[in-house]
């Protein structure tokens, strides 16, 4: 038993040890699930930021977009009011160069956030991927998490099993059991010896006045007897000479047992 207690024993301490090697990635991968959290939180402020200067930067390309397509109408505007004579055609033509500066202006600006727009929505773009890609990497952590948790209970109960199992002393019930058997062997022993003394204890009156049974002991003899005599009394001489013939006629070596049948039967 003590070769099965050590094996136990091995297989507690191998269950220990790997709860031990066990509790250490759950704690990181615990860690490592709230770090990624933070950077989530991190990252999914940088894209509402990012968000926020690409739609200004569009609103921006858009305006100044719309800019240059009005300077240019305008220009457009002055000449045709000059053409009809409704202004000067000097002070026209001055107008309508302005007017096309401040549209290549407007149009410089407009391809300048143009490209800003660009290069917004495709950091948002990536931005968005990353955080996709983060949420589902938080989601496997997660998981493994639990599995690793779930893998801690099954190796803390099997732990508690194999201590149990190691604490058990198989032999030591064995023997107690054992003890018990005997012990219950002899009371049956001692009862069977009792019995059987109690057997040898019967005397041979007892066995007499079994076989004779209830109402035929040696009171009830001793009762007929003196009916008898109270019968042979009240007889007479002639009874007494009957009684004196016959203890003559009976035989000298006649045995009290003979005797006692043959009274019998003359009282039948």
């Amino acid at each position: 038993m003590s070769f099965f207690k050590r094996v136990f024993g091995w297989m507690s301490a191998e269950s220990h040890a790997a709860m031990d090697k066990l509790e250490d990635p759950i704690k990181m991968t615990d860690q490592g699930i709230r770090e990624l959290k933070t950077d989530l939180d991190k990252s999914l402020q940088g894209l509402a930021q990012v968000k926020a200067i690409a739609i200004r930067s569009r609103k921006e390309y858009e305006q100044h977009k719309q800019a240059a397509v009005d300077w240019e109408r305008k220009a457009v505007l002055l000449l045709q009011k000059a053409n009809s004579g409704q202004i000067d055609v000097a002070e026209a033509d001055r107008l309508a160069t302005e007017a096309l500066s401040k549209k290549e202006q407007a149009a410089a600006a407009a391809q300048t956030h143009e490209k800003m727009v660009v290069q917004n929505e495709a950091q948002v773009n990536k931005m968005e991927q990353n955080i996709q890609r983060l949420k589902s990497q938080i989601s496997q952590w997660e998981n493994e998490a639990k599995t690793l948790k779930a893998r801690a209970k099954v190796s803390e109960a099997s732990s508690k099993i194999n201590k149990q199992l190691a604490s058990i002393d198989s032999s030591s019930t064995v023997a107690m059991l054992e003890r018990m058997k005997n012990k219950v062997e002899e009371t049956e022993a001692l009862a069977e010896s009792y019995g059987d003394i109690a057997d040898t204890n019967v005397t041979i009156d007892d066995e007499i006045n079994k076989a004779i049974g209830p109402g035929s002991g040696t009171s009830s003899l001793a009762l007929d007897q003196l009916k008898e005599k109270m019968r042979l009394g009240a007889g007479g001489a002639s009874a007494g000479s009957e009684a004196a013939s016959g203890g003559a006629s009976a035989p000298q070596g006649e045995s009290e047992l003979d005797k006692l049948k043959n009274q019998l039967n003359n009282n039948q």
